[in-house]
C-alpha cells in the first residue's frame, strides 16, 4: 500500500491555498533541488514600452506642472491648451520610446477622433495621479482606447466598441467579485437560484456561488479533453432550462487552455436566441493568446458581461490591470426593470444617495457604485495611473501595422515551453489553433497507464490521490503545480503553468514528475519489461 506524505486534509481548502503550502515544502526539499514554481500563472516577462512610456509621459507631466508651481519638492498642475504641441516638442524623433508615444497621439487623433489636448491633458493628469477618476467609472478617452483595444483582439471586426461600456477594474479577480456582489445586490441572482458554471475553470467561480452569502445550485456543464476541451451540444443544451439564471464560463479555458471554436459558439448562440434572459459572463483573460479569438461578447452582445484582465499578456500581475465590459443595450438592465416593486424600492433608497433618478441608473454603474458600498461612489474607480497604463499598452498593439510583434513572440514563448514539457514527458502535443498553450493539464493516472501499463494506472487510482503526489513532488522534488481537481478537472490531474519558469526548466518539471511516478511504480512491487522513462533524467541537474 502507498503511504500518505502527509495526514492532512486538503478538501475543503482551494487549488490556490493548497498551492501555497506546497510552496513551504519545496523550498526545503528533501534532495535538495532547485526550487522550481509552476503552479500560478504569473509570467517572467514584462512588456517594456508601456512602462517606458508610463515613465517618459510621468517626466514631461512634472515639467508642466512646474509651469503654474514651482518651489521646493512642489509643482502645480499641467494647463491643457497647447499641451498636445508641447508634449511633441519635447520627445525626442531619436528615441523608440518617444516616438511610440507620438505615434500613439497621432493614432488617437486621427483614427479615434480625439482632440489632442484633451487627450494628452487626460492622459498626463491621470499618471501623475493627482485627481479623482472622474468620470468615476472610467476616464473618457482612456474608455475608448480601450474599447478599440478590446474589439480588436477579442470581438474582431463585430462594431461593438462603440457600443460597449468598460469599467476598469483592479485585476480580473477584482472583476468577479464586484459582478457577483451586483448580481446580488441588484436581485438578479438570490439564495436558491441556479448557475450554469463550465468546468473545469478558474476556482473562483467554483467557490463563491457555494459561500453562505450567495448560498447558489451550481450546474456544471463539462468540458472534456477528449472533445478538445470544447462544451458539447448537448451540454449546451442544458442551458435552455429556463431556472438557470446565469452561466459562467473562462474563455479561452483555464486550466484547460483551449478557447471556443466556431461551432461550439453557434450552438452557444442558437440557444441564447431561445434564453433571452439568460445572463452570462465570461472570463477571457488569456484570449489575446490565440490567433483569431472570438468571444461570447461577439455573438452574445446583449447577454454578456465581459471580465478582462492585462496582467498575464502584459506581465502586469502586480499593477492589477482588469475591466469589465457590458453593452449598452443589456439584459441586465432590462431584468432590472422586471424587479418585483417591493426590490425596486430597496434599490431606489440605496442608490439615491448617489442619484437623483437611481431607476435609470444602469447595471455597469450600479456595479461600480457597489465596488465602493455605494456611499463611496464619488471616490470610486480604478486609480488613474492603472488606466493610464492600460492605456499606453492597448495603444501598442492598436498601432500597429499588421501583426504585432510583441504577442507572437509571447505566444512563441509559451509555445516552446509547453514543447519541452511535453517532450520530457513523452506526451504528443496539441498543436489545435485554440490551444493557447498557457497551461497543461496532465492525468497522471493515465500518463502511468502510457508507461508502466494499465494493471499499473488502476492500482494508483485505487490506492494514490493527487494530493499525495502533488505533496511527494514538493517534498522530495522541490516541483509547486496545481490540483486540477480544485477548477473542476478530473482526480489525479496536475495544472502545470509555463509562463513563469526559464524554458528549460520545463524539461526539468518533466523529469521530476516522471522520477516521482517511478518512486510509487518500485514502492508498489510491480514489475515492467519496457520501462518508457526518458533516460536524459540520469544527467540532469538538480
Amino acid at each position: 500500500m502507498l503511504s500518505k506524505v502527509y495526514e492532512r486534509n486538503y478538501d475543503m481548502m482551494g487549488a490556490f491555498e493548497v498551492s501555497a503550502h506546497m510552496m513551504k515544502l519545496a523550498q526545503k526539499n528533501a534532495n535538495g533541488s532547485t526550487f522550481l514554481n509552476a503552479g500560478r500563472g504569473n509570467p517572467n516577462w514584462i512588456n517594456t514600452l508601456g512602462r517606458m512610456a508610463f515613465c517618459k509621459l510621468m517626466q514631461f507631466g512634472i515639467e508642466e506642472s512646474k509651469n503654474t508651481i514651482n518651489a521646493e519638492s512642489i509643482a502645480g498642475t499641467p494647463i491643457e491648451n497647447g499641451i498636445a504641441k508641447r508634449l511633441m516638442n519635447y520627445l525626442n524623433e531619436e528615441d523608440p520610446t518617444d516616438m511610440f508615444i507620438k505615434k500613439s497621439i497621432q493614432y488617437c487623433a486621427i483614427e479615434l477622433n480625439m482632440r489632442a489636448d484633451s487627450l494628452v491633458k487626460e492622459l498626463v493628469d491621470a499618471i501623475l495621479g493627482n485627481n479623482y477618476p472622474v468620470p468615476s467609472r472610467c476616464l473618457t478617452h482612456i474608455e475608448k482606447i480601450l474599447g478599440v483595444f478590446m474589439e480588436k483582439t477579442l470581438y474582431q471586426n463585430s462594431g461593438l466598441a462603440p457600443k460597449t461600456d468598460i469599467f476598469p477594474t483592479e485585476g480580473g479577480t477584482s472583476s468577479i467579485v464586484y459582478i457577483f456582489d451586483s448580481l446580488k445586490h441588484n436581485g438578479l441572482l438570490n439564495e436558491g437560484d441556479k448557475v450554469a458554471i463550465n468546468i473545469p475553470i478558474f476556482t473562483p467561480y467554483i467557490q463563491i456561488p457555494k459561500l453562505t452569502n450567495f448560498d447558489l445550485v451550481p450546474m456544471n456543464l463539462s468540458s472534456l479533453e477528449e472533445n478538445n476541451w470544447q462544451i458539447s451540444k448537448d451540454e449546451i443544451e442544458k442551458l435552455k432550462d429556463p431556472s438557470i439564471k446565469a452561466f459562467f464560463l473562462v474563455n479561452p479555458s483555464n486550466p484547460g487552455s483551449h478557447a471556443l471554436d466556431d461551432e461550439t459558439l453557434s450552438y452557444l448562440q442558437d440557444v441564447i436566441r431561445e434564453r433571452k434572459d439568460l445572463m452570462i459572463i465570461t472570463d477571457d483573460v488569456y484570449g489575446t493568446f490565440v490567433d483569431g479569438f472570438r468571444s461570447v461578447y461577439e455573438i452574445a452582445p446583449y447577454n454578456t458581461l465581459l471580465v478582462y484582465s492585462y496582467s498575464k499578456l502584459y506581465g502586469a500581475t502586480g499593477w492589477r490591470l482588469g475591466l469589465i465590459a457590458i453593452n449598452k443595450d443589456n439584459v441586465y438592465d432590462d431584468l432590472i426593470k422586471k424587479l418585483p416593486e417591493e426590490k425596486k424600492k430597496t434599490l431606489h433608497y440605496d442608490y439615491s444617495i448617489v442619484t437623483n433618478e437611481p431607476e435609470k441608473m444602469r447595471f455597469i454603474d450600479r456595479i461600480c457604485a457597489d465596488s465602493r458600498s455605494i456611499g463611496l461612489y464619488h471616490t470610486s474607480g480604478l486609480s488613474t495611473p492603472q488606466q493610464a497604463l492600460m492605456a499606453l499598452f492597448s495603444l501598442s498593439h492598436l498601432i500597429c501595422e499588421g501583426n504585432d510583434p510583441y504577442f507572437d513572440v509571447t505566444k512563441e514563448i509559451i509555445a516552446k515551453r509547453y514543447s519541452k514539457l511535453h517532450h520530457a514527458l513523452g506526451l504528443p502535443e496539441d498543436n489545435d489553433r485554440t490551444n493557447t498553450k498557457y497551461y497543461s493539464l496532465i492525468n497522471i493516472y493515465t500518463l502511468a497507464g502510457r508507461i508502466y501499463g494499465s494493471e499499473f494506472e488502476q492500482y494508483l487510482r485505487e490506492n494514490m490521490d493527487g494530493d499525495d503526489f502533488m505533496l511527494r513532488l514538493s517534498q522530495e522534488e522541490g516541483v509547486v503545480l496545481m490540483m486540477g481537481e480544485g477548477f473542476g478537472a478530473m482526480e489525479g490531474t496536475l495544472r502545470v503553468s509555463q509562463a513563469n519558469l526559464k524554458d528549460d526548466q520545463y524539461e526539468l518539471v518533466g523529469y521530476r514528475i516522471l522520477r516521482i511516478l517511478k518512486d510509487y511504480f518500485n514502492e508498489s512491487g510491480f514489475s515492467v519489461t519496457k520501462n518508457k522513462i526518458n533516460e536524459k533524467e540520469k544527467t540532469l541537474s538538480k
